[in-house]
This record gives C-alpha cells, structure tokens and sequence, in this order.
C-alpha cells in the first residue's frame, strides 16, 4: 500500500513542480510520477542536512514541502541541462 501512495503523492508534487517551474505542457503523468518520486528522495536528503522534515515513515508538512523543493530542484537540474539555463 505505501508504494501506492507514493506514486500518488509523487504524481501530484511533480505535477506541481512542473507547473512552478513552467514544464508542465512538456511532460506528462509519467514523468512527473518519476519527478515526483525522485524529488523527495532529493528533498530528503536536503532535509536530512538541515533537520527538516527527513522522517521515512511518517506523513508530514514538511516532508511535503521538502518534497516539492527536491523535485523543483531536480527540474531545475534537467532545465539547466536541456538549454544551459535554469527557467
């Protein structure tokens, strides 16, 4: 069940992100499930760093947000790939 939960929790923050960052005509569910999942390993690990919201097994504010930042962060990483700068 938590992997499930995952997806959809990791579908809806890269979807967000997406939008924030102005890619989302560009991808679509797929890839925001993967941006979204990829995200909040990144936003845990950031959060892990400074203290805020790095729990595994529990559902939190801040372990969203923290989630959302890993993903805009991963989104910035592939804009600045893409066309050599950050949108």
């Amino acid at each position: 069940m938590g992997w499930i939960i995952a997806i959809i929790v990791g579908g809806i923050i890269g979807w967000i992100a997406s939008m924030i960052m102005g890619r989302d005509a560009s991808m679509g569910i797929f890839w925001n499930i993967v941006v979204g999942v990829i995200g909040s390993f990144i936003g845990r690990f950031i959060g892990s760093l400074i203290g805020v919201g790095a729990t595994l097994t529990e559902f939190s504010i801040p372990g969203l947000l923290m989630s959302l930042v890993g993903a805009v962060v991963l989104l910035g990483i592939v804009n600045l790939i893409q066309r050599g700068r950050v949108r």
